[in-house]
């Protein structure tokens, strides 16, 4: 099969890899759609030591079962593979399972790739009148689902229903689709680049560079020392920062304020597998609308849309490659 192959930093080949063989309890899957993940970039970046070369990235993924006896169903892909019998699995609370591994990282290959082999319990089966494109949406929208879910679960009752996120990426416009699934109408986006703020304008957000006031519930979809410090500025007292991006690793809390105002700070990782299948539901309804902020591209040319990324000239916050072009 091709695919496209993590060399080393800043260093894509799309070339011939072994196709994989589906083990027990698995199907193998024609991938019709993958994303590019911001942890795509960080890998190609040479940022992730989780992610060492050589590997296929991409986990955002969907597409058609062609072995076993579901061949031809279409379906979406949660590449969270977990052992399903700790104390975190059977608690619904899969994401934390010690045991967890994700396609695209060591030691699972990812969906940058024309196949990929995946347990059952792992597909979502996506409506004939839904597009694979759209389905493969369901793995960010679902990070930024999960933590919408948990701010709002944390926000005291009563507090207004008004929110902040920090990034107008996937993840970011993701939340803010996610907040108005849950009822929350009144949201920002802050976006300093300047391409992808007019392009979230023209989709009907409200994305501005830079705000003031304070925001019951803020989102960082970033991650980054300064997109902390941002939100522990904008966060209301007794409000919640939901804290999602994964830019770097520490700095920019201010923690006294945080304390002395009972700011709730929640650290978000992925999904639970209700999270997903919820996040699925809500895109074949259409509760998260309709899904028109990507970009399209073949898997042949991957390196070049990574680095478009990397040079900050896409606006569109999302990329789908498709390994059949």
């Amino acid at each position: 099969m091709k695919a496209l192959v993590y060399d080393g930093m800043e260093t894509l080949a799309y070339r011939d890899m072994p196709t994989p063989v589906a083990g027990m309890g698995e199907y193998l899957i024609r991938i019709e759609a993958v994303g590019i993940c911001g942890s795509d970039m960080h890998a190609y970046l040479g940022h992730d030591a989780r992610r060492p070369a050589p590997l296929i990235l991409g986990h955002e993924a969907a597409g058609v079962i062609v072995s076993g006896g579901m061949n031809g169903r279409r379906v979406t892909i949660n590449p969270l593979v977990t052992c399903g019998v700790c104390l975190a699995c059977t608690t619904g609370r899969e994401n934390l399972c010690p045991e967890r591994q994700i396609i695209s990282m060591q030691p699972r290959q990812g969906a940058f790739a024309q196949y990929i082999s995946m347990p059952f319990t792992n597909l979502v089966t996506v409506p004939d009148d839904v597009s694979l494109a759209h389905a493969a949406l369901a793995e960010p929208l679902a990070v930024s689902w999960h933590a919408v879910r948990l701010a709002l679960e944390a926000l005291h009752h009563g507090s207004e229903r008004r929110a902040l996120v920090i990034g107008g990426g996937a993840i970011g416009l993701a939340a803010a689709l996610a907040l108005r699934a849950m009822g929350v109408s009144d949201v920002t986006i802050t976006e300093p680049n300047d391409v992808r703020r007019d392009f979230l304008k023209g989709l009907g957000e409200n994305a501005v560079a830079q705000t003031e006031g304070q925001y019951p519930v803020v989102i960082d979809a970033v991650g980054y020392a300064a997109t902390r410090a941002s939100a522990s500025a904008l966060a209301a007292s007794g409000g919640v920062i939901a804290h999602v991006g994964l830019g770097e690793d520490a700095g920019g809390l201010d923690v006294r304020r945080m304390t002395l105002q009972e700011i709730t700070f929640i650290g978000t990782y992925t999904y639970t597998d209700q999270d997903f299948r919820d996040t699925a539901a809500a895109i074949f309804d259409g509760r998260l609308g309709a899904l028109d902020w990507c970009q399209y591209r073949p898997l042949a040319e991957g390196a070049d849309a990574f680095a478009a990324l990397r040079a900050g000239t896409v606006a569109e916050p999302k990329i789908v490659l498709d390994p059949w072009k």
